[in-house]
């Protein structure tokens, strides 16, 4: 099928063509209603009639309609698949530059500095997906995912990304799964998407939100009750009166963040805000055929979820989470005053964002917009930095042409370029600031130490765009707009109105630049070339299969204290720059990690003599002496981005197994995917048993589907201590292991094609 700037109504009819005998096999099959996330998985099963469905349990295969990559993952997504041997890709896919653009100046600068800066890998990018038949959003197209919701993602469709954010299509009632690169490329060479089946947590909304309440206060909320890894394992799916009263956008949103809460994926039913959004986007064909099936685009009378939360939105007061986790909630005004005051957090403000691919819709600027217009009105003007980033060319270049821009800039706000910037840690700042504590207030969904600048003096602290423009004009961090006032120039005192917004443009969207660029018909001639001499690609080798024996007496590189994110393990910002080169990149590998053992960060202890090194250094010593090793991570270990780099690095580098408490979802399939071993202690406690100076054995390898492993601690006194470790691995993956890699698998498989 062509890949084009849009999803082909001719897919999206086969999707529906299918999809009540589905649903009618689903609930014959399981013998009961249906929740909207088990109709869309079982229409996307490979196997539907046969397929096990225990949530929680089975690992089911799927087939999904599109594959999404941006460009700083889709590097070593695409140099994976290129080892494939295929021609083309077997389902549509595309590459969207948004993570390799700095922000240091504004919109026009920064985008013409990345150009340059990146010339290599957009071209080595282009051409790839020009070979292999890969849509190609170009750099000032927009965030990977404002311009899937605008362009591709459908009521019912099922989709996944190299992005852990890609849950946003959930907005238009998608099951969208954010993936490390190696997912990818199974499903672009036609082999099924494997994943267990999730459990399903229910969020049934009733009322409507007001004033100064916003769908980034339901997320944030939902936060709050779950924490960050209370929605592991599991598909969260809204439902009630509630869920009707918000917007496409305002569901994407809630969807979006659902990501720091460790789901699968996010997803809201079909109903007339998304038929309002399709049509409003040029896609009326296929607001008109959800119609044709609406009733099987929501969830049964009578659907069981395995939990569930219920949330007022009438009563739902602003909400301002942070700093170091996103799950940190605070009401704002007293409450977050409170809390700055107990743990020293700086109250004055020194950065005010509003944008990312979590809130940058035409509603949410409209609403920043009616906030800043009240204030310029009365004189006012933003106490601190405010930055504003658009989602992409068409929200750019509507809110331009209706002039809220205009009205954001008259309050002092500087406009960025249409890409992630500041949210993923592409924003250079003054180290005159970054020396120091500051709080930065934001509307972007990720607040982890170091995340948005590169320094640990930072105090990221996440809520609603209006919220944000009204903290930026207080320039305080325990502001509250409900009740607090301001001191206009003339003296007098100003209370702003609650923020108004418009769902969706009177005059339509204004499309702006056209920045895709569409694959030819055939691209066989054309040559795709990495220099060997790059400092930012670099061709892949395989991973050798495992050797057969069990890992005996493996030393502990690293030993982490508390959360240890893929951040953590291989940080974002200025390390995107190889993020095509595996060598080069792993010189970042657990340079944020807490040594639980000296508290340090980001070093340890060498066994080869005994000295004190940074991690990166101690890996790549041990890679060359052919010394085999494990870490070892505390709870929820690898949460946040999807990047697969954060298991490719240890691996490339001759890390076997990785230890923790528990592991978010996305990082452990990684891991087993490059062919390391991701092990739970059984016990808990046994975390608290292992020296610096330790070394672990574990035996009977390899791993068991639903058996434990058993393994000893050597202690460096000579006694050993013997614990059970656990693991999800299922037959399937039990052969990546053995293989090396589950890349070595496709290219087996295609080489038998």
């Amino acid at each position: 099928m062509t890949v084009s700037a849009g999803t082909p109504i001719e897919l999206v009819s086969s999707v529906y063509g299918r999809l009540a005998d589905r649903v009618a096999l689903g609930r014959k099959r399981l013998g009961r209603p249906l929740t909207l996330t088990e109709k869309i998985l079982i229409n996307h099963l490979s196997a539907p009639e046969t397929q096990d469905m225990e949530r929680g349990r089975s690992y089911a295969d799927f087939a999904p309609d599109r594959v999404a990559m941006q460009d700083a993952t889709a590097q070593m997504a695409l140099l994976q698949f290129m080892t494939a041997g295929l021609p083309t890709t077997a389902v549509p896919s595309t590459v969207h530059c948004d993570h390799l653009i700095l922000a240091k100046v504004g919109a026009r600068a920064d985008m013409n500095s990345a150009v340059d800066v990146n010339k290599e890998v957009y071209d080595f990018l282009q051409s790839v997906s020009a070979k292999y038949g890969i849509g190609f959003w170009g750099p000032g197209s927009g965030i990977i995912h404002q311009v899937v919701l605008e362009h591709y993602a459908f009521p019912g469709g099922m989709m996944i990304g190299t992005d852990s954010h890609t849950p946003n299509a959930g907005g238009l009632g998608m099951v969208a799964i954010g993936v490390g690169g190696a997912d990818a490329v199974d499903v672009m060479t036609g082999f099924p998407f494997n994943v267990r089946w999730p459990k399903v947590i229910g969020v049934k909304l009733t009322g409507s939100l007001s004033g100064w309440s916003s769908p980034k206060d339901v997320i944030l909320e939902v936060a709050r009750v779950l924490t960050v890894e209370g929605g592991t394992g599991a598909i969260v799916e809204y439902f009630g009166p509630g869920a009707d009263t918000i917007s496409a956008t305002g569901k994407a949103t809630i969807c979006n963040m659902g990501a720091e809460i460790g789901a699968t994926c996010s997803v809201f039913p079909y109903d007339t805000h998304m038929a309002d959004y399709l049509r409003a986007t040029s896609r009326a064909d296929i607001a008109a055929a959800a119609d044709a099936v609406k009733s099987d685009l929501r969830p049964d009378d009578g659907a069981q979820y395995d939990s569930v939360i219920e949330i007022d939105l009438s009563a739902l007061k602003p909400l301002i989470n942070g700093p170091h986790s996103p799950d940190r909630a605070h009401k704002v005004g007293d409450a977050i005053g409170s809390a700055a005051q107990l743990n020293n957090w700086p109250l004055e403000i020194s950065s005010a964002l509003i944008g990312s691919c979590t809130n940058s819709s035409y509603e949410d600027i409209t609403r920043a917009a009616s906030v800043a217009r009240q204030a310029r009105a009365k004189g006012l003007k933003a106490k601190v930095e405010l930055l504003i980033t658009p989602g992409s060319e068409q929200i750019r270049a509507t809110i331009e042409r209706d002039g809220l821009l205009a009205d954001l800039e008259a309050i002092g706000a500087t406009v960025l370029a249409n890409a992630c910037g500041p949210c993923i840690g592409q924003w250079e700042r003054s180290k005159e600031i970054t020396s120091k504590p500051n709080t930065i207030v934001n509307s972007f969904n990720r607040n982890f130490p170091k995340r948005n600048d590169g320094s640990a003096n930072t105090l990221s602290f996440v809520t609603s765009p209006d919220t944000v423009i009204a903290l930026a004009l207080a320039g305080r961090l325990d502001f509250d707009p409900t009740t607090d006032s301001l001191t206009a120039p003339d003296g007098s005192s100003v209370t702003l109105d609650a923020p108004v917004g418009e769902v969706l443009p009177k005059k339509g969207y204004d499309a702006g630049n056209d920045t895709f660029i569409a694959p030819p018909a055939d691209g066989s001639k054309i040559t795709v070339a990495v220099d060997p001499k790059s400092s930012r690609l670099q061709l892949l080798e395989p991973f050798t299969p495992w050797d057969g024996k069990d890992y005996l007496e493996l030393p502990v590189l690293m030993k982490a204290k508390g959360k240890c994110t893929t951040d953590h393990i291989s940080a974002a910002g200025k390390w995107l720059v190889y993020r095509g080169h595996l060598e080069n990149i792993s010189g970042n590998l657990f340079e944020g990690a807490v040594n639980a053992f000296t508290d340090g960060v980001g070093e340890g202890y060498d066994v080869t003599d005994g000295q004190t090194r940074k991690y990166p250094e101690i890996a790549k010593r041990y890679s060359e002496a052919n010394i085999r090793w494990c870490a070892i991570g505390d709870q929820n270990y690898g949460e946040g981005s999807s990047r697969e780099h954060a298991a490719m690095e240890p691996r490339f580098r001759g890390g076997v197994v990785i230890f923790a408490r528990s592991f978010a979802r996305i990082h452990e399939t990684n891991l087993k995917k490059q062919g390391l071993v991701p092990l739970t202690f059984a016990d808990p406690k046994t975390y608290e048993a292992i020296g610096e100076r330790d070394t672990i054995s574990v035996l009977n390898l390899p791993p068991v589907p639903d058996k434990p492993v058993q393994c000893v601690i050597n202690k460096a006194d000579g006694t050993k201590v013997t614990f059970e470790a656990l693991h999800t691995f299922s037959d399937e993956q039990v052969e990546w292991f053995k293989a090396g890699s589950a890349l070595n698998i496709v290219r087996r498989k295609v080489g038998a094609k």
